[in-house]
């Protein structure tokens, strides 16, 4: 009967020092030491704080899990927890409530997670914690108030997070930043706090210049690990460290121009020069007529410290470039800008044409052939080919605008250009666009009058773009739903009769089918307008005859240097 007693004395003894592994999470491993009890789930599949923890753990430990979420009141239940450790998980949202019922908790290890912020009030149910383990996340905001409620820390590590700029008043409102200026703790080396804060992406800028400060004079209770930190920016100050530099006080923008006022001719190019000093650097761009200029346009260079040199190229002056650039210098404290005008002198200012353009007699009877070589849901691509003496100087213009409009927006193309695209063209609406030389007026044959269909939606047109008619007489083209065209040389009564065949030719599939085995522009004879419309006078076939031959040699020039297709 003693041996009985003495071997249940045994088991219970062995239970207590070595508790049942039932108790435990599946997949964790549950230990007791001079700590207490620990709960350990070390790479396990884990994806949420699990609710039933045995409430007498006093170390957790949850590591390289699937974590994504501090929850609130994560732990509540395990009211005697004094340290926690949940490093290399993927938590990346901390509940504002997560550490509520942790009056215990003295060690708080969240290393190597995803976290870009954290609710630095939540500490206020932490009373007693004393390390905070932050580093490798991404944190890159400590609000000014963010360590009010860590009164007691021993060690605070924010390295190797995404801290740029923050501010000194930080550590000036930490409690602990103030109990060295206590004389009955100035010799309690106790209450030192080890920070860390090496290895951020610290931007040396003005609004930085307090925590630089901070860091040249920080003295006991608070002691850097590392007080080599060092500047990733601006360039300029790329890898120097703190002590290293002097920092200025911030300064709103002031944008300037040396030039305020610009006048040039048509096809020159311009630089537009703007000077913006500020503190910090500021973003600066360029509008035109309340749009934003493209970057690709836009270059930009430091001249020093404090002023950013950025100019803008308008290549190949129009008339539409003139008018107000400005230039707008922004940051943080405000923005300034400046205004340049531009004006480019028209061609038209000038009687007889510029001498920069002479037009000599044999110019001025050229022919251009013109057509539409490409189209698009919005817009087409209108191409020409003219034969003239010197090629690599030939200046045209484009006459483009609605077909009642008298007056029409101009466009001057440059050497060596024999294409234009013409987008953003509105539903059910007749335009006309004209390709002359140089300055000359259109004339027959070197114009194109095309109407566009009604609006669909984008879906309809994108799953049903049909062939439908261009008229330059009978031919037939591929272009966009509902567009008809036609040159001027054909009368509109060719042009009624036209669009009358194409409704017809809608209402029978086969007549539709003939239309889709029609040739395109390039495989039908000029003259294949004459069953449909007026024959062209005398003059205008003489006028061709004569110019057949340099256009067919120029328009291969120019599909070999323009690679067109």
């Amino acid at each position: 009967m003693a041996s009985i007693y003495i071997l249940l004395t045994l088991g219970f003894a062995f239970l207590q020092t070595n508790p049942v592994t039932s108790f435990c999470l599946p997949g964790c491993t549950c230990t007791d030491d001079s700590f207490g009890r620990s709960l350990l789930c070390m790479a396990t599949a884990l994806r949420r704080i699990p609710d039933n923890i045995p409430h007498d753990v006093k170390k957790i430990r949850i590591e390289n899990s699937h974590l994504t979420e501090l929850p609130q009141r994560s732990f509540s239940a395990v009211s005697a927890l004094e340290f926690l450790w949940l490093n290399f998980n993927n938590i990346t949202v901390m509940h504002l409530k997560s550490l509520e019922g942790l009056k215990t908790l003295t060690e708080l290890r969240l290393q190597g997670n995803k976290l870009r912020s954290v609710p630095w009030t939540a500490f206020q149910d932490t009373p007693i914690l004393k390390i905070l383990d932050l580093k490798h996340n991404r944190l890159d905001v400590l609000p000014e108030y963010a360590l009010r409620y860590l009164p007691g820390l021993t060690y605070l590590d924010l390295s190797f997070n995404q801290l740029t700029v923050i501010s000194k008043d930080v550590f000036l409102n930490w409690p602990l930043y103030h109990a060295g200026e206590q004389p009955t703790k100035k010799e309690d080396s106790s209450s030192n706090v080890v920070l860390a804060l090496h290895d951020n992406p610290w931007l040396c800028d003005c609004r930085l210049k307090g925590f630089v400060q901070f860091v040249k004079s920080v003295r006991p209770p608070i002691i850097l690990m590392n007080s080599y930190l060092t500047c990733s920016g601006p360039q300029f100050k790329m890898g120097k460290y703190f002590h290293e530099v002097e920092l200025k006080n911030c300064m709103k923008p002031e944008a300037t121009s040396p030039v305020h006022n610009i006048s040039l001719p048509f096809g020159l190019n311009v630089t537009l020069t703007c000077l913006a000093k500020a503190r910090p650097s500021p973003a600066v761009w360029w509008t035109y007529g309340l749009k934003l200029v493209k970057s690709f346009n836009v270059s930009q260079m430091y001249i020093d410290d404090d002023t950013v040199k950025s100019e803008l190229v308008v290549p190949s002056l129009h008339l539409r470039d003139s008018g107000t650039y400005t230039c707008t210098a922004s940051n943080f404290i405000g923005n300034s800008s400046v205004n340049i005008l531009l004006r480019v002198t028209s061609p038209e200012s000038f009687s007889p044409y510029s001498s920069m353009f002479p037009i000599s007699s044999s110019e001025e009877n050229v022919y251009i052939e013109i057509r539409i070589a490409k189209q698009t849901v919005y817009g087409i691509t209108i191409e020409w080919y003219a034969t003239t003496d010197n090629p690599a100087e030939t200046w045209y213009t484009l006459h483009f605008g609605r077909y009642e409009d008298t007056k029409k927006e101009l466009i001057y193309i440059g050497p060596g250009i024999n294409t234009y695209s013409v987008d953003d063209l509105l539903p059910a609406t007749k335009y006309e666009v004209c390709v002359t030389l140089k300055n000359l007026s259109p004339r027959r044959g070197q114009c194109i009058v095309f109407v566009t269909g009604s609006d669909i939606s984008e879906l309809e047109q994108r799953e049903k773009l049909i062939h439908i008619i261009v008229i330059v007489c009978a031919m037939v083209l591929a272009v966009p739903a509902g567009m008809y065209a036609c040159t001027t040389e054909t009368r509109f009564s060719c042009f009624e009769k036209c669009s009358d065949r194409f409704k017809r030719s809608k209402r029978s599939e086969k007549s539709l089918k003939h239309a889709g085995r029609q040739g395109t522009f390039d495989s039908l004879q000029a003259g294949s307008d004459e069953g449909l419309c007026n024959r062209d006078s005398s003059e205008d076939k003489q006028r061709r005859r004569r110019s057949d031959d340099r256009a067919l040699k120029a328009r291969t020039e120019q599909i070999n240097s323009a690679e067109l297709y």
